[in-house]
């Protein structure tokens, strides 16, 4: 297990209050979101960040005597802690000083001032000695970058903490790795890397300075249901005791991927919905991905209840998602003309025909079109060097 326990720091509830704040289509959410933000700065006394949020955002109303209380006692803190790393330097030894050192990092990283947190945080990685010390911090500076969202810090120390979990980390550094490295995938939209990981790290997650346990549960369930194949999905995700644990507690979301496993498609379409609105709208890493996602997902519908007849009528197939026929033809249409789906609409007979993908061809023409862009490639080069 990890040598300290693990400060939920900077609050990473904070960032998603301030996305759901100024997004207008999540008006109905605003005064908790307000709330809980306000809460959240004054509790860590987050001056830095505080000021961050008041020059972006012009609508955010200023409250100069919580600012002007918060400063100084961030002054108060400070001069503290480096009156004790000055003491540490002079007359401790090397444990202190990177005890010290660590310290100060930590409030500097509490209180939101990104880069003075970045700077003291690379500072106690070159002071500390235990390699699980220094995951810890290499951790610290990832979480950092989940918070201001700067993918540039994510991906150079998810790369160092990869290094140093593979030097000799221990078990709970590892599976907390592994949700770190879950949640980034998610959002860069690498759903099915982000599963695997999520899953993997669903009967031991710890990492509750990332997310809350249902979140957490919430976003291996989407990954996963869009990602695993219909054996995985009911071995991995509906016989999960893990899940099942909490699906009282996250409404819609076991409509969701049960009517999927079913072939219930007219349910899991009203759930896709409900899904849609509950959990990728309001979510910051999500959102950005939500039409991506509902895209796959009803592709996905299709080409499970397609692949299983030669034809089907449109009618039926309205029938079957609980739409009408007009919305079939248009949805299918767009899928077929950009080839995810392998099948043709008979207009005048009204049937949807589906169509069993060569494989072989479909390997030939992929290394013919990659063939193509590489050899364009080695000419462009060519020209440059000679």
């Amino acid at each position: 297990m990890a040598e300290d326990n693990v400060l939920p720091i900077p609050n990473l509830k904070l960032p998603q209050a301030q996305f759901v704040l100024f997004s207008p289509k999540l008006q109905t959410l605003h005064g908790k979101a307000l709330e809980d933000l306000m809460a959240g700065i004054q509790a860590d006394e987050m001056s830095p960040y505080y000021k961050v949020l008041l020059e972006s955002t012009p609508s955010l109303k200023r409250d100069d005597a919580l600012l002007k209380k918060m400063e100084e006692a961030n002054t108060a803190a400070m001069a503290k802690l480096d009156e004790a790393l000055a003491n540490a330097e002079k007359t401790e030894g090397e444990t202190e000083i990177s005890d010290a050192l660590r310290a100060k990092a930590t409030y500097l990283t509490r209180i939101g001032d990104k880069e003075g947190a970045l700077e003291a945080q690379k500072l106690a990685l070159e002071k500390t000695p235990g390699l699980g010390s220094r995951i810890d911090i290499v951790l610290t500076m990832i979480r950092i970058g989940f918070f201001f969202q700067d993918n540039r810090v994510i991906s150079e120390w998810m790369t160092k903490a990869s290094e140093l979990v593979e030097q000799g980390g221990d078990w709970d550094r590892r599976n907390r790795l592994k949700v770190y490295q879950g949640r980034h995938m998610l959002s860069v939209r690498r759903f099915k890397e982000a599963s695997d990981l999520l899953l993997d790290a669903l009967s031991t997650f710890t990492a509750t300075e990332v997310f809350e346990y249902n979140e957490f549960v919430t976003l291996t369930v989407l990954s996963g249901t869009l990602t695993l194949q219909r054996v995985d999905l009911k071995k991995r995700i509906i016989s999960s005791p893990e899940v099942n644990s909490v699906l009282p507690e996250l409404p819609h979301l076991g409509d969701y991927f049960t009517s999927l496993y079913n072939c219930d498609y007219a349910r899991f379409f009203r759930a896709l919905a409900d899904v849609e609105q509950t959990y990728l709208i309001p979510s910051r890493i999500l959102h950005p991905h939500t039409q991506y996602y509902v895209r796959e997902m009803r592709v996905l519908a299709y080409s499970q209840l397609l692949q299983s007849y030669r034809s089907v009528s449109i009618a039926s197939l309205s029938a079957a998602f609980g739409v009408t026929p007009a919305f079939i033809d248009a949805d299918l249409s767009r899928f077929i003309t950009s080839g995810r789906l392998n099948c043709t609409i008979d207009k005048v007979s009204g049937i949807v025909e589906t169509h069993r993908p060569d494989r072989k061809n479909a390997l030939y023409e992929q290394v013919v079109k990659q063939g193509d862009v590489v050899l364009n490639e080695i000419q462009k080069l060519s020209k440059v060097l000679y």
